[in-house]
């Protein structure tokens, strides 16, 4: 068996940034990615996010690449809240892209708190702008 500790911190938006994910929605959907996550044998350490983005702390294990993970969470995501957390005709979508940052062990617990605490960041106005920032 083989030692790793691989530790990312990644963000994706909604398709044209639209405030879709509504908190009532958020525990069912983010309970979902995490049991593919787990599927996909990676751990998620945190997730959360606003209505128009999303933020996961993950470990990824060296056997899989980062965008093999990302394209297959936002892909059956996206398929999931379309069949299962919505009814209306306003179809849930990702934005192409998404930004990704490493870190290191002693960073884990911050990047953790980060992503955990989004919602009172964005409120408070302290969200940290490299990665609020991302293009996506």
């Amino acid at each position: 068996m083989s030692l790793w500790q691989l530790y990312y911190h990644i963000v994706w938006a909604t398709k044209e940034r639209q405030p879709l994910i509504m908190p009532h929605k958020e525990p069912g959907f983010y309970d979902y990615m995490i049991g593919k996550s787990d599927a996909l044998r990676c751990i998620v350490h945190a997730i959360g996010g606003m209505e128009d983005h999303i933020h996961l702390v993950v470990s990824i294990p060296p056997t899989m690449a980062i965008a093999e993970f990302v394209k297959n969470i936002k892909g059956s995501s996206s398929y999931y809240f379309n069949h299962s957390l919505t009814s209306t005709s306003n179809k849930f979508a990702w934005q192409e892209g998404y930004g990704v940052f490493s870190l290191g062990s002693k960073q884990l617990d911050q990047a953790v708190n980060y992503v955990k605490n989004q919602k009172s960041h964005h409120l408070q106005g302290t969200t940290n702008s490299h990665l609020e920032k991302v293009q996506i």
